[in-house]
């Protein structure tokens, strides 16, 4: 039996391990990019109130809005905006287009600080760890060959790892004890079987959890597998969707007031777009002091905190964009199952449920995982070139 899964272990690893390496590589590249981009960019994410901004309080959020949206190009328009509770963070405003962009704004002055969107180093790694680089999704029934690659050698590696563990499990407790330490006084290649077999038992679960995990955004039948096993129906685009999704509004209205409002709440066309998008934010602020931060959109509205081990959880709100009445709140645990389901599988996947902890125990684990397969790749070339020296030479040569 044990020689059956060595040869599983051996099967699945050559032809996938130089991929399994770059998706561990550049998924723990991405576990502190928030925390790298604050350190490199401070002035897109920080402000000094009271101190280098003129006002002591933040811009009103109409006022705010609207000098956004004056610089933007007509084909572009303010859909939101987010406010966390720091006072010395910059807010964080959405754009219809293009897809997920934003701009970071200093509330105190409405300066630009920067541009929201994922860029540069983490761009190449988001795009390597989904997808191996491949930006070319194709149009109605085509093959994603890139996510199809990325989700293939993952299955893989839960082949590899379940494999590899009842190979490396130890006949004798004094072998155990053995195959639990990493010794490097004694020479690279005793190192690297070390950290080979010591680092994939090491890691064998927070890999393997990562992995299954991961492959939810892979494969639609293993989702449905997935929400199934937990009693769960999964719902496309339903409450479990992104929090304060909104109608665009458009940059022209700002200062001429919308058409719409004004028509259905017999207002005048004068009136901001975002005119009661204060109010709701200090009733929300109010009432949930403990936030983490809010986000205000057109009709809607939904506020974080720590409270919750999915970072991605959220109560939600729905007001009345005429005159800022809140009409319906929506807690995080009365809200689809299938919405904290998705949730709490991304929180899991890169490894923020517990906070600062699991975030680094996910990122060493990573980076274990990087180097398992080239360890694997060094013992079994030795092993090959080892046995070809064995092979006699043909007395016919």
């Amino acid at each position: 039996m044990r020689k059956l899964f060595h040869q599983i272990h051996l099967w699945f690893s050559v032809p996938f391990g130089i991929i399994v390496s770059l998706l561990c590589f550049s998924g723990a590249m991405l576990v502190f990019e928030d925390e790298v981009n604050e350190v490199l960019h401070p002035e897109r994410y920080f402000v000094s109130p009271g101190n280098g901004a003129p006002a002591a309080t933040p811009l009103p959020i109409d006022e705010l809005m609207g000098r956004v949206a004056a610089t933007l190009p007509d084909s572009v328009s303010v859909t939101g905006v987010t406010i966390p509770s720091g006072a010395d963070r910059t807010w964080r405003v959405s754009l219809s287009k293009p897809r997920r962009s934003s701009l970071y704004v200093d509330p105190y002055t409405g300066e630009t600080r920067g541009r929201g969107d994922r860029s540069g180093f983490f761009l190449t790694m988001f795009r390597l760890h989904r997808w191996l680089l491949d930006s070319m999704k194709p149009a109605g029934e085509g093959i994603f060959w890139g996510k199809m690659v990325v989700g293939t050698a993952t299955l893989m590696f839960v082949f590899v790892l379940i494999s590899g563990m009842v190979v490396w499990w130890p006949r004798t407790r004094k072998m155990l004890g053995n195959r639990l330490r990493v010794v490097a006084s004694k020479g690279w290649r005793r190192f690297w079987y070390d950290l080979h077999a010591a680092g994939g038992f090491y890691t064998f679960l927070l890999l393997l959890i990562m992995a299954l995990t991961g492959l939810t955004w892979s494969f639609g039948w293993y989702r449905d597998a997935v929400y199934a096993m937990f009693g769960v129906e999964r719902i496309e685009g339903g409450q479990g969707g992104n929090m304060g999704a909104s109608q665009p509004v458009d940059k022209r209205t700002s200062g001429q007031g919308d058409r719409t409002m004004g028509k259905q709440g017999n207002q005048s066309t004068k009136k901001s777009p975002f005119a009661h998008w204060q109010a709701v934010y200090d009733q929300l602020r109010q009432s949930n002091p403990q936030h983490r931060q809010i986000t205000i959109s057109r009709g809607t509205a939904s506020v974080s905190t720590n409270s919750y081990g999915n970072l991605r959880a959220a109560d939600r709100y729905t007001f009345d964009f005429r005159d800022g009445q809140i009409t319906e709140t929506i807690p995080y645990g009365d809200q689809a199952a299938s919405g904290k389901m998705r949730g709490w599988l991304y929180s899991v996947h890169v490894g923020e449920w517990g906070g600062m902890l699991t975030r680094v125990l996910w990122f060493l684990a990573a980076l274990i995982g990087t180097t398992l397969p080239i360890t694997g790749y060094y013992f079994w070339i030795k092993k090959l070139v080892k046995r070809r020296g064995r092979r006699k030479p043909n007395p016919k040569e």
